[in-house]
């Protein structure tokens, strides 16, 4: 067991006797000037070394060798009692070591999501980067969900930035690197977005949709279009490759591995899609090639396509943006399609197996019901009226001798 004591230069961690670091820092110098941060380093029963702050114990200063000795006196007596093992990883983490761990697990990476992960980490790790993940209290998210909302930022916004870092504090639960106390912190966090708000309900109408495609050019035409008429999902899209897609027989065949609720499906390819994917000049290419079919100067286009739809929107006069009023983004494709197979008469059963949604619930969702659909109803309903109000004046005898 010893003190160990960071270079506030290089980081390196040295013994507390050394008096000038490898980079040239006078470690002595720094402590006399408050620089030195103090670390205890020891050896678990199982023989893993730590290295432990002295800042994550309770109410002890980092910067302080009166206080890097008490920290050592600690350790010694958990030690004594055998409680050594009762020592979390989070004591000795802060949330910036924590996320490196998180963002390079394979799984993780894979996620489509993973450039949104990693900016709503960054953000909260502006607020938290240096501290212990242990040491933080519901106080401190608490604090940072209405400083943020001060600032301008939406609720759903707020909710991602807190949501993103507890996802990655149950992973780190999963695998012993924190305690049920900080887990538990997190779950104490209500999210700011009350509960529906969040649900969407833009669609385009025919007559934006010709005009947004007017708009769009190579990958971005062929992106929208493919959402518009399948009403697959973003990552269902980008992560196509032409050996699902079936042309002579104009399908498109999902495995279940290629699909958010893994279960496969097969998605019918209409005409106006088949001749936009038949022009893609990536269709026939050699099999050692990226086999991707929406591709962007030879690469798979895997998640960024926002600026071409932002370009074409502003082409088209439609405004982009999921928190823009009546702003539209790729997603609402989905709520189109939909809503668009319902007007048309299709069986609920088949749109549901079309688009993946399980639950009549999420296709209710997905279904919007707009002011053409409420006029129609009026229209039905005056009809109706109309016909009932007729046959009424032909069954009542006093209203036949009235009219007379």
């Amino acid at each position: 067991m010893a003190i160990l004591a960071e270079c506030p230069n290089c980081r390196i961690r040295l013994s507390i006797k050394k008096k000038t670091c490898r980079c040239g820092q006078n470690i002595d110098t720094a402590k006399r000037s408050g620089r030195v941060k103090y670390w205890i380093s020891y050896r678990l029963p199982n023989k893993k070394q730590i290295q432990q702050c002295v800042g994550s114990f309770e109410e002890l200063n980092a910067y302080s060798v009166e206080d890097a000795r008490t920290a050592e006196g600690k350790i010694k007596s958990l030690k004594k009692e055998n409680r050594l093992l009762d020592v979390k990883a989070d004591s000795t983490m802060t949330f910036d070591e924590l996320t490196d761990w998180y963002l390079n697990l394979e799984k993780v990476k894979s996620l489509a999501s993973y450039d949104t992960i990693k900016i709503n980490l960054s953000k909260f790790n502006t607020v938290f980067g240096d501290m212990f993940v242990s040491r933080i209290k519901p106080a401190d998210l608490e604090n940072y969900q209405a400083r943020r909302l001060n600032e301008g930022v939406a609720p759903g916004t707020v909710d991602h930035e807190i949501g993103k870092p507890k996802t990655m504090i149950y992973k780190a639960f999963d695998n012993d690197l924190v305690s049920g106390s900080t887990l538990k912190t997190f779950r104490r966090v209500k999210k700011k977005l009350k509960k529906g708000s969040d649900v969407r309900d833009r669609i385009l109408s025919p007559d934006e949709f010709e005009v947004l495609m007017q708009n769009s050019s190579g990958h971005t035409k062929a992106l929208i279009a493919t959402g518009y008429y399948t009403g697959m999902r973003k990552g269902e899209i980008l992560s196509l490759t032409w050996d699902k897609v079936d042309l002579v027989n104009r399908i498109i065949k999902l495995d279940a591995d290629d699909t958010k609720d893994k279960e496969a499906r097969n998605i019918p390819i209409c005409d106006e899609l088949y001749k936009i994917l038949f022009s893609l000049p990536n269709r026939i290419q050699e099999s050692d090639k990226d086999n991707h079919v929406f591709q962007y100067n030879g690469k798979a286009i895997t998640r960024y396509i926002r600026d071409g739809l932002k370009k074409a929107c502003k082409g088209a006069g439609i405004k982009y943006g999921r928190f823009v009023k009546g702003g539209f983004i790729f997603h609402d494709l989905r709520h189109t399609f939909n809503t668009n197979m319902r007007k048309a008469g299709v069986p609920e059963s088949v749109i549901m197996e079309i688009t993946g949604h399980s639950t009549r619930e999420m296709f209710d969702r997905y279904n919007t019901i707009d002011e053409e659909d409420t006029r129609k109803a009026i229209e039905q309903l005056g009809g109706y009226l109309e016909s009932a109000n007729v046959n009424n004046l032909l069954t009542k005898p006093e209203m036949k001798i009235k009219n007379k």
